[in-house]
């Protein structure tokens, strides 16, 4: 046991003497390796969760829990339809959508669009898309206007504001004496949308139900209807039950089906560069080896010393392992208060990195999430610690069972 007298000692060991302080540099080199691989596991963590959270909230915020659909596309009838999934226990809104491909001319430019249907008044019960609409809103699409809400990298793209009218083009052909001619209809822009996600914000149009019925040729029909549920996590339950209850006649899928990939691969991420700045870490620690291995040497005579006044070999592995600890400490210490100061500031320092030299790590066209999110859990901070600290220790008892193997008559013969 770890007695005040072998504490005294290692601390006091952790400062070498005078002649040689190539020992003091390795101590703490040692501290400032493990500081600098404890902070950047708390920050790249911390921006994984970011990641994760920033992924979960676009995606899902625009894309409903569940969807029920028919096996050819469509839906008939679903008004009664709808009625029965509300009544599940674990549905808090349902809305029907009308969804196909199509393309956005303006001028000279034009882009490729999914083309979504929906009812203004029914959508914010399945999703948050009113939280992003930088102008307009959804009460703007009306029966019969033919108005249409765009994301904002599509309306730079198209060089499309408010008030501007666009051409929209689906694939469903027109027999015309002229031949065979794509359908066209003009729609009027009423409303900008952002949400920092490129896969809508650059290809997604938003138009009323009854327009997109029209211009996709469905008559009284509907592509499906989105679910809402109170916890997202329980989707795959309860569309088996919803897959059940309506005896199997509707495609019931779920958010894990279309988007599992994307938390997967997070999830994959985060465990691997856990793993690869855990070893940054290790080497850090492992330092101590050396460090603790060269005090051995340099204080020989004092363990000899110790010996023959009566110091056990436990008492004097204590010593090194309380030396090498104290490092450790440091250096966590040192590396969990950096890093939680950079991961709770990385976007205010990246946005100003960004703006001093006008460039942009995430380029909105190319990546999913255009900012640098942080999301610092503190059971991720515990756990970074605490395995720094293990491994640390860990480092510690080669040094010091080596040291409680010094012979005091060898160790004095030559002093």
């Amino acid at each position: 046991m770890l007695k005040p007298l072998e504490l005294a000692i290692g601390l006091r060991y952790t400062r070498a003497k005078k002649r040689n302080h190539f020992v003091s540099f390795i101590s703490l080199s040692s501290i400032l390796g493990i500081a600098v691989g404890v902070m950047a596991l708390i920050t790249v963590m911390s921006v994984m969760n970011g990641f994760e959270r920033e992924l979960r909230e676009k995606i899902l915020g625009m894309v409903s829990h569940a969807t029920i659909a028919g096996f050819d596309g469509t839906l008939k009838n679903w008004s009664s339809l709808r009625n029965r999934a509300r009544a599940h226990d674990q549905v808090i809104g349902v809305a029907p959508y009308v969804e196909g491909q199509g393309m956005l001319a303006h001028g000279t430019f034009m882009r490729g669009v999914v083309v979504r249907g929906v009812l203004p008044e029914q959508e914010p019960a399945v999703s948050e898309i009113d939280q992003y609409l930088i102008t307009g809103s959804l009460e703007d699409l009306q029966d019969g206007a033919f108005r249409v809400l765009v994301g904002s990298t599509l309306a730079r793209a198209l060089g499309a504001r408010v008030g501007d009218k666009v051409m929209m083009v689906v694939p469903h052909a027109n027999v015309t004496l002229a031949g065979i001619l794509p359908r066209m209809r003009r729609f009027t822009v009423a409303g900008i949308f952002e949400v920092a996600h490129a896969q809508y914000d650059s290809g997604l149009a938003l138009v009323h139900l009854a327009d997109g019925a029209r211009i996709f040729r469905l008559g009284e029909r509907v592509s499906g209807l989105r679910i809402m549920l109170p916890d997202l996590m329980d989707a795959p339950l309860v569309s088996r039950e919803l897959a059940r209850d309506l005896g199997g006649r509707f495609w019931v899928r779920d958010w894990t089906q279309y988007h599992a990939n994307f938390f997967r691969a997070v999830k994959t991420e985060k465990t691997v560069m856990f793993i690869i700045l855990t070893l940054i870490v290790a080497v850090a620690a492992f330092n101590i080896v050396s460090a603790l291995v060269m005090v051995v040497t340099d204080k020989a005579a004092d363990i000899a010393i110790l010996r023959t006044l009566g110091a056990s070999p436990t008492s004097i592995m204590w010593i090194f392992i309380a030396q090498g600890t104290l490092i450790g400490v440091v250096g966590t210490l040192l590396g969990a208060v950096g890093g939680i100061g950079l991961a709770t500031n990385i976007e205010v320092l990246v946005s100003r990195i960004e703006a001093f030299f006008d460039i942009k790590f995430l380029s909105p066209e190319v990546y999913y999430i255009s900012n640098v999110p942080a999301d610092m859990r503190w059971p991720d901070v515990g756990m970074i610690t605490l395995v720094a600290f293990v491994l640390c220790v860990l480092a510690t008892l080669y040094p010091a069972w080596r040291a409680s193997r010094t012979q005091p008559a060898e160790a004095l013969r030559y002093e």
